[in-house]
């Protein structure tokens, strides 16, 4: 199952590769955009929709793995390698860093079409968590610095006298702040507020 708009990448060096892959994708009415080098990808600004990168390992200048690793941060699209000359240890490192799939050259055209539909599965499971996440956060931004003390105690499981006791405060004002954390974090119970906590990495685990 796709939805439309999703767009898969094509980072290959070699322009018959390149034209191939492209075409198997196109025949699937999968929209794709191809790319002669890594530079020229990480330079292309990234339409908001699930995607899918397939890249060659080896190509000159910026490699698949190295480029894998340059995106690292950049809430990447799932990636896809391919490979006329790969190994053991590039196919590990890659996987190890997060890639769905090593294929190798010639393509098999229906494991590259079931990777690229995984992959889109996967894009948009992500997508969905960091915009989970963010709205999360921003949840969290409205607390008090006085709430952002209470929340760790409550989602730990402390009753609300043992939480107003470290806090050096009253019970009656620890339920005020109780209520306030649950209305501004829009939890319906306490176990939906230690959902969010958990998602948000509250309360810190130790160094």
């Amino acid at each position: 199952m796709r939805n439309a708009g999703e767009i898969s990448y094509v980072v290959d060096d070699e322009p018959s590769v390149r034209t191939a892959v492209c075409a198997v994708l196109e025949s699937a009415d999968i929209q794709v955009m191809g790319f002669e080098s890594a530079g020229a990808y990480l330079r292309h600004s990234r339409s908001d929709v699930a995607g899918c990168l397939i890249t060659d390992l080896r190509m000159p200048g910026i490699g698949g793995l190295e480029l894998q690793q340059c995106l690292t941060a950049l809430d990447s699209p799932p990636i896809i390698f391919i490979s006329g000359r790969g190994d053991v240890a590039s196919t590990v490192q890659a996987m190890k860093a997060g890639a769905i799939e090593f294929l190798t050259k010639p393509l098999d055209t229906t494991a590259l079409l079931r990777a690229v539909i995984a992959g889109f599965a996967r894009d948009r499971a992500q997508r969905h968590q960091r915009a989970e996440l963010n709205e999360l956060k921003l949840r969290l931004s409205l607390l008090s610095p006085r709430e952002r003390e209470v929340l760790p105690l409550i989602v730990t499981g402390l009753l609300n006298k043992q939480a107003a006791s470290v806090l050096g405060i009253t019970e009656v004002t620890l339920q005020i702040h109780r209520s306030r954390i649950m209305r501004k974090m829009a939890a319906g119970s306490l176990a939906d507020l230690v959902r969010m906590a958990c998602k948000l990495g509250i309360p810190k685990d130790p160094a």
